[in-house]
């Protein structure tokens, strides 16, 4: 393994790894990707106050999300077409997290199935939920979870329709890659790549090839997307999915203290601030900025998660100042996966936990659950 001190060595080597358009599909954001950008950057002002001659040891990082015990408040969010970055990735990415201590959560996009993921992940992991037309798909989808005992559901709320992510319409993309004369000149020279899906007989949608009536084919992502993903997605549909799950539900995708306040209204166990890592309204606000007024708002009545633009242990402890109760990484991850594989999604938790507890040290606490805003410079931090 070269040497990697951050999640960016991840990032560059990833990028030499995985074929283009795989790397573009995690690594991007819809129109001019300004939200893309802002998710990350609007971390960097939050300044941390450093303090002296205080106890350092020992130190605990130990905490929880919606009541499961996590070695440090962090998750792997739910990402798509993840077994693209690698051979059974999802598979690879579940072992790691469970290994560490955290929680995977499976995206209904995923390239491995629930029941392949099942078997490596043992109880307790997440599965990610999309609401389809095919209302019988769906039911049967959130009935095998429940059957590989998935811990909690999460019901993204903010993909009924695809944002416009250019890069993924000029690549052609697809899963498996269509053999065009440009995608496999990249592909040759992404030999690790090649070989690890020849491997492998996971190319395709797991949850949904062969499972749904009449697909046998994705085609184009994009269009399929259009035909299937059910834009009159509403509050009703959230009850309706809440009584036939019956366990913990995570509602993601939510920026706006209406839609927090409705979310507290559901029965949901948590929700997450989040804009989809910037990959579908391009221009709004970032994660972290919307976080604080979420939190003001409803977090003595709901469990708030906040993801997008997470970055390393410092963005975690950030995040956790300002009131949420657990965060999620997704392309920290993907880097780490891409360029390492499960050794890579190990790399990237234990990069982002040494930030954090290192980060605590020097702050002056010695247990993620104490830590609050009085780590934070007053006026460098966004406020409600």
């Amino acid at each position: 393994m070269p040497v990697i001190t951050c999640i960016e060595d991840l990032r560059r080597l990833a990028q030499r790894r995985v074929p283009r358009m795989f790397y573009d599909y995690a690594d991007s954001g819809s129109w001019t990707e300004s939200t893309y950008r802002a998710n990350e950057s609007d971390f960097q002002p939050i300044r941390l106050r450093q303090r002296v001659a205080v106890p350092m040891e020992p130190r605990s990082t130990r905490s929880t999300m919606v009541g499961q015990p996590v070695a440090m408040p962090v998750a792997l969010a739910p990402t798509g077409l993840t077994g693209m970055q690698h051979a059974d990735g999802e598979i690879l990415a579940a072992r790691a997290a469970r290994a560490f201590g955290v929680p995977f959560t499976l995206s209904t996009m995923s390239i491995c199935s629930i029941e392949d993921v099942a078997q490596h992940a043992g109880e307790g992991f997440w599965f990610q939920l999309y609401v389809m037309r095919d209302r019988d798909f769906i039911e049967r989808l959130i009935d095998r979870a429940k059957a590989a005992r998935c811990g909690a559901l999460v019901l993204t709320l903010d993909l009924q329709i695809l944002g416009q992510r250019h890069k993924d319409l000029k690549n052609g993309l697809s899963a498996p890659p269509k053999l065009t004369l440009p995608n496999i000149l990249n592909m040759m020279t992404k030999p690790r790549w090649c070989l690890g899906m020849l491997g492998t007989p996971r190319r395709q949608f797991g949850n949904i090839v062969g499972h749904v009536k009449g697909v046998s084919d994705m085609g184009s992502l994009s269009a399929w997307t259009a035909q299937q993903f059910d834009p009159n997605l509403n509050w009703g549909d959230v009850e309706w999915i809440k009584k036939r799950w019956g366990g913990k539900l995570i509602l993601k995708g939510i920026m706006d203290v209406e839609d927090a306040k409705l979310a507290v209204d559901s029965g949901a166990d948590a929700l997450i601030v989040s804009n989809h890592g910037g990959r579908q309204l391009d221009g709004a606000e970032s994660s972290i900025r919307a976080l604080p007024r979420i939190v003001e708002a409803v977090g003595q009545r709901i469990e708030v998660h906040v993801d997008s633009g997470i970055r390393s242990g410092q963005d975690v402890l950030k995040a956790r100042a300002l009131g949420a109760r657990g965060t999620y990484i997704g392309r920290a991850f993907l880097y780490g996966l891409g360029a390492l594989g499960e050794a890579g999604v190990t790399k990237a938790l234990e990069i982002i936990h040494k930030e954090l507890d290192l980060t605590m040290a020097f702050t002056g606490h010695t247990n993620i659950e104490t830590v609050d805003r009085s780590i934070l410079i007053p006026g460098t931090y966004p406020t409600a």
